[in-house]
């Protein structure tokens, strides 16, 4: 028996919100990171109307991808359909459509649909793809659903804050001191241990493990997107346990002047259920901002410092 060498699958789940609300957060793909758990970054190559190409960095079955797609946005229909342009092997095509049926209660019905083909029709490549779309589908659909319900429900548990310096030195050099990851246990106090992995250029994997002002450490591993001289996108896929999510970037601005603003922002969303079991039982949503943001801040000012000393040496 000959096996189709081309798969059509389809996911759904009912998401308590209005069709109108669920199509505009998949429609707007700055956001995904924050939605979607397997997209790090994603960004406009370009955009006439409603169709548009967008370039896609995510995680598929542990391993960071790359890949552009063309998308056309049907605002009337609800309708979202979209095609890689340029896959990632062992995928040598993907296509598929995002529907959000309105129900009578008020809520969606959201369908996401995928049609897909492996490289040379590889067999083991196709299972590689049945793997990642079933995994992928099933937790970016869940994800959506936890997502909208939270920010029509629980908008408090979403936190978002930059720090930045200015710096007399180079855009380049700032960038280069956080593109050099590697070399943070020489650089940076905070970090005790690290490993960065880049085996695709300017798409990075870095574990490490952070200290804080009480001595104890804790382990996050990240998937990074690295622009040079100018950006490193990044999305945390080892959290703490007061986060369910932690995406950020790293951006350096030089202007005319040979100044560079350089900033850190991070947008985090707090684990309410363990609250009480990292700050003690009297606490709350305010404090647990408040602690993430001292926590988080805390380290950033200090890579932006080191970087700054580094960069303005280098002038």
């Amino acid at each position: 028996m000959t096996v189709n060498p081309v798969r059509e699958v389809e996911h759904e789940i009912t998401v308590r919100a209005a069709a109108s609300d669920v199509f505009r957060l998949i429609a707007e793909v700055e956001n995904w990171p924050n939605v979607f758990p397997p997209s790090v970054y994603v960004d406009h190559v370009e955009r006439t109307g409603d169709r548009e190409r967008i370039r896609i960095w995510a995680t598929a079955n542990g391993e960071a991808k790359s890949w552009t797609s063309r998308r056309e946005l049907d605002r009337t229909a609800l309708r979202i359909t979209f095609a890689q342009e340029v896959s990632s092997p062992p995928v040598s095509m993907m296509s598929g459509t995002w529907i959000a049926e309105p129900l009578d209660d008020g809520s969606t019905r959201l369908r996401l649909l995928h049609t897909y083909r492996a490289v040379d029709d590889d067999p083991a490549g196709l299972e590689w793809i049945d793997k990642a779309v079933e995994r992928n589908s099933r937790s970016e659909l869940a994800s959506l659903k936890a997502s909208i319900e939270s920010i029509t429900e629980h908008a408090e548990l979403t936190h978002s804050f930059v720090d930045s310096v200015l710096v007399d030195g180079a855009a380049a050099d700032m960038y280069d001191f956080v593109n050099e990851a590697h070399l943070w246990t020489e650089r940076l106090p905070h970090v005790a241990a690290v490993k960065l992995t880049e085996d695709t250029p300017g798409l990075q994997v870095l574990r490490m493990d952070t200290l804080t002002k009480d001595g104890s450490s804790h382990t996050t591993e990240s998937v990074r997107v690295c622009f040079p001289r100018h950006k490193i996108a990044y999305k945390q896929t080892t959290l703490p346990a007061l986060m369910s999510l932690h995406t950020g970037y790293w951006l350096f601005e030089e202007g005319a002047d040979g100044v560079t603003t350089a900033s850190s922002q991070h947008t985090v969303r707090i684990n309410e259920a363990n609250i009480a079991k990292i700050l003690g039982p009297a606490a709350g949503v305010d404090e647990a901002r408040a602690f993430i943001r001292e926590v988080l801040g805390t380290n950033s000012r200090a890579t932006l410092d080191q970087a700054k000393r580094y960069a303005e040496a280098r002038r």
